[in-house]
């Protein structure tokens, strides 16, 4: 499709068109669902992505600036869906591996309050002999969920040094909890 077609179709769709919309759909669907299916290995959740991506787009047309063909727009928009996708499904299966363990410490059991209390304890001690700007950097990722880059902001340093302190407390916090690894894995992983 030319670059003008492009444009006038982009138009169309910021002006609430649907059949310039159900022209894009068709037009690009099975290119990003197997693009998607690329990323999650998944065929039923790469077509939850490409059809959550067209919705996002057909809702937010009216905000849409397309420096780039709409195919290119549509496929960085895929892909960080996908991205997405993955960090949750990473998360998901983390919490499938610990939840034994929570369901156990979560009983009214006094002897897995006291474990669950002694755990707490020792990460608790551990993370107090991290240097203050590593602490900081770990909590703020771990504990409060900050990306990065919003650790970068807040603590007024470069990513990279970001990087490197919640590197540097990972390792010190594997060494000092070498033995109790196995409830903390995943706050450190």
């Amino acid at each position: 499709m030319p670059l003008i077609d492009e444009k006038q179709l982009l138009e169309n769709l910021q002006q609430g068109d649907k059949k310039a919309f159900s022209f894009l759909f068709s037009k690009y669907y099975k290119d990003l669902v197997y693009f998607a299916v690329t990323f999650t290995k998944d065929p039923d959740a790469a077509e939850e992505i490409v059809q959550d991506v067209f919705v996002k787009f057909w809702e937010n047309r009216h905000f849409i600036h397309i420096a780039v063909s709409l195919k290119s727009y549509l496929l960085k928009a895929t892909q960080n869906k996908c991205l997405d996708w993955l960090k949750h499904m990473r998360v998901k299966n983390q919490f499938k591996e610990v939840a034994p363990y929570i369901s156990l410490l979560s009983e009214n059991n006094t002897d897995h309050y006291l474990l669950y209390s002694e755990l707490q304890a020792n990460l608790d001690k551990a993370l107090n002999t991290l240097p203050p700007e590593v602490e900081e950097a770990f909590r703020l990722n771990r504990f409060a969920g900050l990306k990065y880059h919003e650790i970068a902001d807040k603590q007024q340093v470069s990513l990279r040094t970001v990087e490197v302190r919640i590197s540097k407390a990972l390792q010190m916090l594997r060494e000092a909890l070498k033995d109790n690894l196995w409830f903390f894995i995943t706050i450190l992983n």
